[in-house]
């Protein structure tokens, strides 16, 4: 089949955003193992310029490169990058997508842990927070050697090895180390103290196709609403050798983070119901929860006041905490050998490690809601008296270390190890894969309560386990998992303009529980114990048919249906775990009754690459595609507590509560004007409701009909590139529709548009300078300095919900030098 492809070149040698510039790519049938081992500019970090479009896939998929990555800001995450792509919805509260506890990523109406993430090719888990099965690509790859990522809006390739890309797939790769010696420096600098240096080694060709590199980076930057300072440490190293045979891939990756956290706004607004006066704190809520950290005295004074009593007590307890903070270290590896058997045919091996060694702490006071009446079960007070009176408050201060606060931390231990194996063989006009994926997977999670020293306290870069053992320990689970999946496909060229493919995966998850300590019954609310036993669950066949037309020279007509599913979530901590449930009873009737949910997906779409010559306008490139989703056996985790983020936790509620249908459409075209400069533009409309109503205890909840919450209607993405050698100008924007914000739709948060910007320039250097290559640049996030809802917390029906803010304006330079 003729390959539909279309390259161009800009005058600045550095390609553009989206669509014209290797940002948007359709990839072949295996493209999400494929792109780390090319040697092609998705693969060399800093190869950039070729506008590439192969367009030999039955689905919609989108490519950046890593060299747009870095344009955006040097040193986001990759899945921000994703933010300019039509049909998806990222947010978080800080510029560059790094802090974990406040992520939301939608694509088509699909939540984050509702897609399937890896990075070359090994899984990545589903980006839980507080995972349990993988880690984040932040922290698996650093960002300054992402060769590329692509993102797979429909269920994925069958072989992605995920148990959760319902609705899509990202993949991430690493880029290769070069075929030529060279040195990278970087420095990033700017807003609330940023500092992030970067360094990268290049061996180039060490003889017999072998070349290496070895990375490193560092970064430190001040929280923009507290007085916490976010980042860490991250090594890379990559091996590759090439021969006639094969190509041997050996990668590493390390990684230690630390990122004190926002605390979210809780909003409530109620009806008054009989003698209930009505609620609506909206007026009253802050727009920034920050923490009071260092100042420990300050703290203590704070929680001794009329002013917090006023607040815990009032709807949504707004209260401010000492400090929380998210602490991970990561350990990664893969190696990997593409084997060309015999012309035409090919055997790939890879198999991985991966070691997470995590803690979630949140410091604060021991008069929070709830929490008295949590630690009267481990510490009784006298018979009769209130778990809330001044002599137990009074007590539990002395407990905790005389400071009147409480450190609570989720203490996680990961353990992967896995490999994936795939044959591809082409025959006559069929091109067959075949593959499996086999992964055992070991985690823990412990809940526990350390004092908090007010003559030595605590830092949010503290592990407390290093400075004193727990005064209680709620619960410890023990989870392993066997996953294993398999697929094979076809792909066949009936014409040499027609191609069909078809195939199916099969998957099998069988998962255990041991809880080597029960919360006390009733301390953990909602509950009663912690389920033991065993959860298998298998699907045989989940089919996947799909076509490609080639109708011109220009144009390529693509549709594709797919069955998916997401495998139950392993973990005591996750809210949509059946392990996280509230008693043997409930895991039991929920083994027996519960279906996992999945999903068919349609799309179909029409593709198009043309030179033009209209008068200033020299070429457009585009694409068009429709969408409808049947998604069935929709899980939801009904919160135990009346403020969804109420610090004393407990046991969710879950249940399936229906359907769900979604339509919608992506439209999504760049126009170039000469080689100086070109326009994106992208407009996605996506129409997800619920099908059903559902109960929770007798009370009928009336979500039929209502919009999916979080995942806005509408959404427009700009990005307009001025490339005048050595200067390149490039401004984005982003537009995000309404949001609903509850199951009924009875809350909402309005749309708004932001901006971010860059300039940046390549130094011209003399010949005989010492560096090959110096790049200066400043980039601008949110321009306008707008105030408003970022990231929702959405866990209840209706009356509430939380919302992490948008982080202000902020200005960083760069420094970019080569050797």
């Amino acid at each position: 089949m003729k390959r539909f492809l279309v390259t161009a070149r800009l005058s600045s040698g550095i390609a553009m955003a989206v669509l014209t510039s290797s940002m948007v790519q359709a990839q072949t049938l295996a493209a999400p193992t494929e792109p780390a081992g090319q040697d092609s500019p998705a693969s060399e970090a800093g190869v950039a310029g070729e506008i590439v479009v192969t367009g030999t896939t039955t689905r919609s998929v989108s490519q950046v490169s890593g060299v747009e990555i870095q344009k955006v800001l040097p040193g986001i995450s990759p899945l921000k990058a994703l933010q300019t792509l039509p049909g998806v919805t990222f947010l978080t509260a800080d510029p560059w997508g790094n802090n974990e506890q406040n992520i939301s990523l939608f694509v088509h109406g699909f939540n984050q842990q509702q897609l399937g993430y890896t990075l070359d090719g090994i899984p990545l888990g589903d980006q839980q927070y507080g995972n349990y099965n993988g880690l984040s690509p932040q922290r698996a790859v650093i960002s300054e050697n992402v060769g590329s990522i692509t993102l797979a809006t429909g269920a994925g390739d069958l072989g992605t090895p995920s148990t959760s890309n319902l609705g899509g797939t990202i993949d991430v790769f690493s880029s290769d180390p070069k075929r030529d010696f060279g040195v990278n420096l970087q420095q990033v600098f700017g807003s609330y103290s940023t500092f992030r240096t970067y360094g990268r080694l290049d061996t180039g060709d060490l003889g017999d196709g072998t070349r290496l590199y070895v990375s490193g980076v560092r970064q430190d930057a001040r929280a923009w609403d507290f007085r916490g300072k976010q980042g860490g440490y991250q090594a890379n190293a990559k091996l590759v050798r090439e021969d006639s045979h094969g190509k041997l891939t050996a990668y590493f990756a390390y990684s230690d983070k630390t990122e004190p956290n926002e605390d979210a706004t809780s909003i409530v607004v109620r009806p008054a119901s009989g003698t209930t006066a009505a609620v609506d704190n909206r007026g009253v809520a802050p727009y920034v929860r920050p923490f009071i950290y260092p100042d420990a005295a300050g703290a203590v004074a704070y929680y001794a006041s009329p002013a917090y009593a006023a607040v815990n007590a009032a709807p949504g307890a707004n209260y401010r905490n000492y400090y929380s903070d998210a602490q991970r270290t990561d350990y990664l590896g893969y190696l990997k050998y593409d084997w060309t058997v015999a012309p035409g045919l090919t055997w790939s091996n890879q198999g991985y490690f991966h070691h997470d060694d995590g803690v979630g702490v949140v410091a604060g006071p021991v008069t929070a809601a709830g929490l008295p009446q949590l630690f009267s079960f481990y510490y009784p007070g006298a018979a009769g008296s209130s778990p809330t009176s001044a002599a137990n408050l009074a007590r539990l201060s002395t407990i905790f270390g005389g400071s009147g606060i409480a450190t609570r931390t989720t203490e996680y231990r990961i353990d992967r190890v896995g490999a994936i194996s795939t044959l591809r063989f082409e025959t006559g006009d069929h091109k067959i894969e075949l593959g499996g994926w086999y992964e055992h997977q070991s985690s823990s999670a412990k809940r526990r309560w350390y004092a908090f020293d007010i003559n030595n306290p605590s830092t949010p870069y503290d592990r407390p386990l290093d400075l004193a053992q727990p005064l209680i320990t709620q619960y410890h689970s023990e989870i392993r998992v066997d996953e294993i999946q398999t697929h094979i496909q076809d792909a066949w060229r009936v014409v040499p303009t027609l191609t069909l493919q078809a195939g199916f995966k099969s998957t099998f998850q069988k998962a255990s529980q041991t809880i080597p300590v029960q919360p006390i019954p009733g301390s953990f609310t909602g509950s009663r114990e912690l389920p033991v036993g065993k959860l298998n669950t298998n699907r045989v066949f989940l089919p996947q048919v799909g076509a490609l037309w080639e109708a011109s020279e220009h144009e390529q007509v693509f549709v594709n249906a797919q069955k998916n599913i997401r495998q139950f979530q392993t973990s005591a901590a996750a809210g949509l775990s059946p392990f996280a449930l509230g008693s043997q009873t409930l895991f039991e009737f929920f083994k027996d009754n519960t279906k996992p949910e999945t999903s068919w997906t349609y799309e179909g779409g029409v593709r198009t690459q043309r030179s033009l010559d209209l008068g200033p306008i020299t070429g457009f490139q585009g694409q068009i595609s429709v969408y409808h989703v049947d998604f069935s056996n929709r899980l939801l985790s009904i919160s135990p507590n009346a403020t969804i983020t109420a610090i004393v936790s407990g046991a969710t509620v879950l249940q399936n509560v229906g359907s769900v249908k979604t339509d919608g459409i992506d439209v999504a075209g760049t126009l170039r004007f000469g080689s100086a400069f070109s326009i994106y533009n992208a407009l996605s409309y996506n129409n997800s409701r619920f099908e059903d109503n559902y109960l929770n205890g007798t009370a009928t909840v009336l979500t039929k009909g209502k919009k999916v919450p979080g995942s806005p209607a509408w959404l427009n993405k700009t990005v307009a590139t001025v490339s005048v050698a050595p200067f390149e100008l490039q401004l984005i924007g982003d537009y995000l529709g309404r949001r609903y914000a509850t199951f009924t739709n009875d809350l909402s948060v309005g749309g708004y548009f932001t901006m971010s910007g860059r300039i940046g320039v390549d130094v011209p250097l003399s010949q005989g300078f010492v560096a090959k290559k110096l790049t200066l640049s400043i980039n601008v996030t949110n321009i306008t300095d707008k105030k408003a809802e970022s990231t929702l917390s959405i866990g209840a029906a209706s009356g509430t919900y939380n919302f992490f803010p948008l982080a202000p304006r902020q200005v960083f330079g760069t420094i970019g030098i080569g050797f």
